[in-house]
């Protein structure tokens, strides 16, 4: 099969290679999907997981991509819950090969079934942004209906989920951005849309979800009223 891989971890996505790569083996409870679509995030090549195994042994070449969706082509021994010829999608292990190959070998606890109506496009570019955005306000946050939420980057990939989900759940929704994202915001379900350099106009919420940090953190932490939560995924600066 053909895949695509980093040998180099300097070179960054200059490094990534078109090559002949051996078909993948199903392991227990693993399923091999023929690859439809896939997502990859720049941010891959910083990860260790990338470079090394869960031992710390180099594994390159690796093969980038950590979202799939495409169709069941084997099951590995003892796999249950999924069959062949099934579409589905979701998370590829951080420490193994990845989708951005024709095949790609995944634990099938990892993988949901795809509805015949979503395409499998769309459907690649939610894992890793849709749990994110789900650990975000349910796991930490414990976003509950009638709360007030203020939700940074909301036309982003993380952000853009994450207000259709807490609209969904019946929180009130408070989406930040750049003007031009307003009506795109708005759109996904937000109640209010600010400007970034408005947001003192949200007076105080439940929880504020953050995806950009610096001084957009700063200046949101005195939004958060007594009991609230600030919930953040920027990286700290370095």
């Amino acid at each position: 099969m053909r895949g695509i891989t980093v040998r180099d971890r300097e070179a960054g996505i200059s490094g990534l290679r078109l090559e002949d790569l051996p078909h993948p083996h199903a392991a227990e409870n693993d399923v091999i999907v023929r690859v439809h679509a896939a997502g990859f995030t720049r941010g891959e090549l910083e990860w260790p997981g990338t470079w090394s195994d869960r031992a710390g042994r180099d594994r390159t070449p690796s093969v980038p991509g950590h979202e799939v969706s495409g169709v069941v082509t084997e099951l590995g021994y003892g796999t249950t819950g999924l069959t062949v010829g099934q579409r589905v999608f979701g998370p590829t292990d951080w420490a193994r090969n990845g989708s951005l190959a024709e095949y790609v070998a995944v634990e099938a606890r990892n993988l949901a079934p795809l509805p015949a109506d979503i395409d499998h496009t769309v459907a690649a570019a939610l894992p890793i942004s849709g749990l994110t955005a789900w650990q975000g306000l349910f796991d930490h946050a414990r976003l509950t209906t009638g709360q007030t939420v203020l939700i940074h980057g909301a036309a982003g990939g993380v952000g853009s989920i994450a207000v259709q989900l807490a609209h969904e759940v019946g929180a009130r929704v408070v989406g930040t951005g750049r003007a031009a994202d307003r009506d795109t915001v708005l759109g996904l379900g937000a109640h209010a849309f600010l400007e970034t350099d408005r947001l003192e106009d949200a007076g105080q919420v439940d929880i504020v979800f953050d995806v950009i940090g610096g001084d957009i953190l700063d200046r949101s932490a005195a939004l958060v009223r007594p009991g609230g939560t600030l919930v953040t995924i920027a990286h700290p600066p370095t």
